[in-house]
């Protein structure tokens, strides 16, 4: 199907249930690197509601089916390289290199709801059971959420709206190779499972490695038990792990310290098209960090210490820039293993600012006098 015919239908029908454009095909800091659509009901009447993302804050404009109609073909045909379009039917995957490909994928977003004000709608919602949360007690098998587990419900569904968004960045044919170090009791392994394989229907070979032969044991024997086609479980750690060949997603959602700079460092040079990481405690930089103008800060224990784990993250936000990924910090719910709710996510892009990119790095590194982790771990790769 051609994309403005595509377009059009949906529209026409009001089907579309959401939309997301990504990949800008230009750079330039006044544009939006990401632009969303959704149907919206105002003042009784069906419009859509675009919101333009930029590092630093978001913008909304409500337009009519025709203008959205519109705007969405000439963008995609010029404007953005990748596009997500929900309907209440199929997914349709856009690639807009060239003359654009539409690739069509079971529908993961079919419910069509215009309230403005409407109820927070949940990639996994309650009242539909979903196996693994039934077997590791967050639903019962009628699909209520536990009340006592509803927090995990909550973080479950945080991660995998972080992760859906951010989709187009895997390719979309063939196997996708994924790698969980530190998986735990695996609850957002299962749950990034049951993403990409139940509901984007992808063929996957996901690894959770722990180093507790305990924990792994029962993850496996839970993987079985759901048939969890592609996921399984091993004792390992990250310094320990190989692989033959890239990986397309490397997640790492509570390495303490530098164990969070190991696992970035493995993604990078295995070209992880996709990285995630939510790190825990982070001791490197806590002594290192020394400039007097940042006295009245550095002084006080628990502000240093608070510090310290802001500059560790936008070191390694700034160094994966160097390395060629387009990075966010966004704010994530608090793992039970960590009080931490910063989420680095790094989608893998050709070079480019690597000059700007390099002086800021560089005089961040002068003016507080530390030498990270991950900069030596790096280094041959960096320019």
């Amino acid at each position: 199907m051609r994309l403005e015919e595509l377009v059009k239908d949906a529209f026409e029908r009001r089907a579309i249930t959401h939309a997301t454009l990504s990949k800008p095909s230009r750079r330039d800091p006044a544009r939006p690197t990401k632009l969303t659509v959704r149907p919206v009901r105002v003042g009784g009447e069906v419009r859509y509601l675009w919101t333009r993302h930029f590092s630093t804050r978001a913008e909304d404009e409500h337009l009519s089916a025709g203008e959205s109609e519109r705007r969405l073909v000439e963008l995609l045909r010029d404007g953005f390289r990748q596009g997500l379009l929900h309907t209440t039917e199929a997914d349709f995957q856009v690639l807009s290199s060239g003359e654009p490909r539409v690739l069509r994928r079971p529908a993961t977003r079919p419910g069509l709801e215009l309230d403005h004000d409407r109820r927070k709608r949940y990639i996994l919602e309650e009242g539909k059971p979903v196996p693994f949360l039934v077997e590791l007690g967050v639903m019962t098998p009628e699909g209520k959420v536990r009340a006592r587990r509803y927090g995990k419900f909550r973080q479950v569904n945080r991660f995998l709206e972080l992760v859906e968004d951010v989709l187009p960045a895997l390719r979309l044919e063939g196997s996708l190779r994924v790698v969980d170090f530190g998986s735990g009791k695996s609850y957002l392994t299962f749950a990034l499972h049951h993403l990409l394989h139940e509901l984007h229907g992808r063929e996957l070979e996901l690894v959770g490695l722990d180093l507790k032969r305990d924990v792994v044991d029962r993850c496996e024997a839970l993987a079985r038990t759901l048939g969890a086609e592609g996921l399984r479980f091993e004792v390992g750690d990250i310094a320990g792990f190989e692989v033959s060949g890239p990986v397309d997603l490397v997640v790492s959602l509570h390495a303490c310290d530098t164990a969070t700079d190991a696992a970035l460092e493995r993604a990078v040079r295995w070209e992880s098209d996709l990285i995630l990481a939510v790190p825990c405690c982070q001791h490197e930089l806590l002594g290192q960090i020394s400039n007097e103008s940042l006295g009245p800060l550095l002084r006080h224990g628990l502000l240093r210490e608070r510090f310290a784990a802001d500059v560790t993250d936008a070191v390694r936000a700034q160094l994966l820039g160097l390395v060629g990924y387009d990075v966010q910090l966004v704010e994530f719910v608090e793992l039970e293993h960590t009080p931490k709710n910063v989420l680095i996510r790094a989608v893998r892009r050709s070079g480019r600012e690597r000059e700007r990119l390099a002086r800021e790095y560089l005089e961040l590194k002068r003016s507080l006098g530390i030498d990270p982790y991950l900069e030596r771990a790096l280094a041959d790769l960096l320019p």
